[in-house]
């Protein structure tokens, strides 16, 4: 879906606008409905194994993003029930505690498995609001404030500086919300998840004697959050790479930008 509205933007072509459409309402007839926290979700098939994940990864906001980014291909009504739907299943699912909010892995699961929380892009608040900032309207604004101040009581994650799992992707939250909200707040803070991520980032090199070459889990990715940082910009480099605004044809490209 995000490739499609991509391709749209780049050559006005009227299939991807209707493969975005008929992939949403084939979206729309596969959601299950959760007895327990009264909200829709979707099953993932993975090999035999289901899961009813929820993160901005595997589950369910990961699915959200591209529903929200494309909405304008969308009849009024059909988006408005989206909204509905997803704003719905991200405040049923919330569990808050104090100035806090984070999300469990999965919706519906074994008690020890739903019920297990972390702080990370892949599962956790961060994802959440990198997902989910865009959604028009104020009716999440206060949770994904709340998840933000989580990410920052939490601090930065002990797992390194990657997007994935590390400082860098908790920090791309922060960004989120500072282009969401325009409160320098989040700038401070993502710059200041950038500096630790940047003292992580040269002891692992000690320690292993190299960098670590990839986009999700490596240098390569925290060295485009420090870029954003320094910008004040959160241009995720997942979701966001399909960015009309950022990608430019071959053609255009020159033999110095190679």
């Amino acid at each position: 879906m995000l490739a499609a509205t991509f391709l749209l933007q780049r050559n006005g072509d009227k299939r991807w606008a209707d493969l975005f459409c008929d992939t949403a309402a084939a979206l729309w007839s596969q959601r299950q409905w959760s007895a327990e926290h009264h909200c829709h979700y979707w099953v993932q098939d993975m090999y035999g194994r289901h899961s009813s994940y929820l993160d901005g990864v595997h589950g369910f906001v990961a699915t959200a993003l591209p529903l929200i980014r494309g909405r304008y291909l969308l009849e009024p009504n059909a988006w408005a029930a989206w909204q509905t739907c997803i704003v719905n299943t991200i405040e049923r699912t919330a569990i808050r505690e104090g100035l806090g909010a984070n999300w469990p892995i999965m919706v519906d699961a074994a008690p020890d498995e739903s019920r297990k929380l972390l702080m990370q892009f892949c599962h956790g608040a961060p994802g959440f609001v990198v997902c989910l900032a865009d959604l028009p309207g104020d009716e999440l604004g206060p949770l994904l404030v709340a998840a933000g101040e989580a990410i920052w009581a939490a601090g930065p994650l002990s797992k390194g500086s990657s997007l994935c799992r590390g400082t860098g992707g908790n920090g791309y939250a922060f960004l989120r919300l500072y282009r969401r909200a325009g409160d320098s707040v989040w700038l401070e803070r993502a710059r200041a998840f950038a500096m630790h991520g940047i003292a992580q980032t040269e002891a692992d090199g000690l320690r292993h004697g190299r960098m670590r070459y990839s986009l999700w889990t490596g240098d390569l990715g925290f060295a485009i959050y420090l870029c954003d940082c320094l910008r004040g910009v959160g241009e995720f480099p997942a979701p966001d790479v399909f960015d009309v605004h950022t990608a430019r044809p071959a053609s255009r490209v020159s033999t110095a930008d190679r």
